[in-house]
């Protein structure tokens, strides 16, 4: 009874109110608030500062939910593999990733571990921008990068170049840029990343290094929807290999200057600080890291 106590009062504190937790759990509001006092009593201390209008973690309650997740993951690991067995794999894994990568490599890695692994279940989080994966309590962020956060443990995957490229629709209105220069006579499609814009676009050629600030009249913080407006033949855009690789192959996108190459773009997979991992957790990261070294 007290661990389904510390999993309702994650719930309330995921959802930011005992009545939207007892939406969620299909419990009663009377049952969810009994069974969070019985909680409380059982810790002699307040886990939660109630008013009519908000609800706030204590400090006990802020230790009780950094510790909560991973003993609730520990529990449903070890009951799925005793019901189960050591080699079948149960539970939820909670997952961060970039729109674009999410919605391609990472999704299909999902769909071929599901089916060999039918008793997971997967919880995407997808954003381009910064995601506070310990708040959030992922298990697992993919990110594209370097990481400015050094309590997080780091795992790198293969990096990837990003390609200029373009739809053969706009090539043929506008013509193709012959060297970095000409791009700034070009529409270009571009990134943001929080309060910054990714404008500047660093290439490496037989002539050295060279930067070059682009401009247009499309921004977003939105890499697949970036993509989507290049192939829709609206501007040149900037985007990883991973992203616009198929593209490319399909004739969709044309790649452009590829005698002047990108740095590659740093990935990286990052899992919350001072936490062992969930045996299902361990065994997808391993999976999802062959997917992106055997990418092609």
């Amino acid at each position: 009874m007290l661990l389904d106590n510390i999993a309702l009062f994650v719930k309330i504190v995921e959802n930011g109110s005992l009545a939207a937790a007892a939406r969620q759990t299909g419990l009663s509001p009377t049952t969810v608030s009994e069974r969070l006092s019985a909680l409380e009593t059982h810790y002699g201390v307040a886990l939660l500062n109630r008013t009519t209008r908000s609800l706030s973690l204590t400090e006990e309650g802020r230790t009780l939910m950094l510790g909560a997740r991973q003993l609730l993951d520990e529990a449903a690991d070890l009951d799925g593999r005793i019901r189960l067995g050591a080699q079948n794999l149960s539970g939820l894994i909670r997952l961060s990733a970039p729109l674009d990568l999410g919605r391609t490599l990472v999704s299909e890695a999902i769909a071929a571990f599901q089916a060999e692994h039918p008793g997971i279940s997967i919880d995407l989080h997808l954003s381009d921008g910064y995601a506070d994966i310990v708040g959030l309590g992922i298990d697992l962020a993919v990110r594209f990068g370097e990481i400015g956060d050094s309590t997080l443990r780091v795992r790198a995957l293969p990096a990837k170049p990003r390609l200029v490229c373009a739809s053969p629709s706009y090539i043929a209105r506008n013509g193709a840029p012959e060297t970095p220069r000409d791009l700034q006579q070009h529409a270009c499609i571009l990134m943001r990343f929080g309060q910054s814009t990714d404008n500047v676009w660093k290439f490496i050629s037989g002539d050295g290094k060279q930067s070059v600030r682009v401009d247009g009249s499309l921004i977003a913080n939105d890499g697949a929807l970036v993509r989507q407006w290049g192939l829709e033949g609206r501007g040149i855009m900037l985007k990883s290999e991973f992203d616009v690789m198929s593209d490319i192959r399909s004739g969709r996108l044309v790649r452009l200057l590829p005698e002047h190459k990108t740095p590659k773009q740093p990935l990286q997979m990052l899992f919350p600080p001072g936490r062992s991992q969930p045996h299902r957790v361990k065994v997808f990261a391993e999976y999802l890291a062959t997917c992106f070294k055997t990418f092609d």
